[in-house]
């Protein structure tokens, strides 16, 4: 039987100035560990300390431009694109547009503080 997903839950996001994140799939809304799909609106100018997460990470953008710093570079998302990041990766996510960008973000295995691994802590 199919599992209906009445609403996302708001997360906390990590950052310089606040980003919604909603969670549809994942530890917080639905308590599932293997995925995480959640809706991000990031503000103009937004961004976030670098990080070497455990999980990939797949990323539509909906809407702006989605900055995704890596070791060999910068790479613009834009809206209608993806972009796919490895596990074991060094990467930084920001929005430097002053419109800001709204993106779908799935993780595998799912988004977990313990596993994200942000430069600094």
């Amino acid at each position: 039987m199919p599992k209906f997903i009445e609403k996302p839950t708001v997360v906390e996001a990590a950052g310089n100035i606040p980003k919604v994140i909603r969670e549809y799939v994942g530890r917080v809304n639905t308590g599932e560990g293997g995925v995480s799909i959640a809706h991000m609106s990031s503000p103009g100018g937004w961004e976030e300390p670098g990080q070497t997460p455990e999980f990939d990470e797949y990323t539509v953008v909906l809407r702006g431009v989605l900055t995704v710093e890596y070791a060999g570079g910068v790479q613009e998302v834009a809206a209608g694109q993806g972009i796919h990041t490895k596990a074991g990766e060094w990467v930084r996510y920001s929005t430097r547009g002053e419109d800001g960008a709204d993106y779908i973000a799935v993780c595998l295995p799912g988004f977990a503080p313990e596993t994200v691994h942000r430069d600094g802590d």
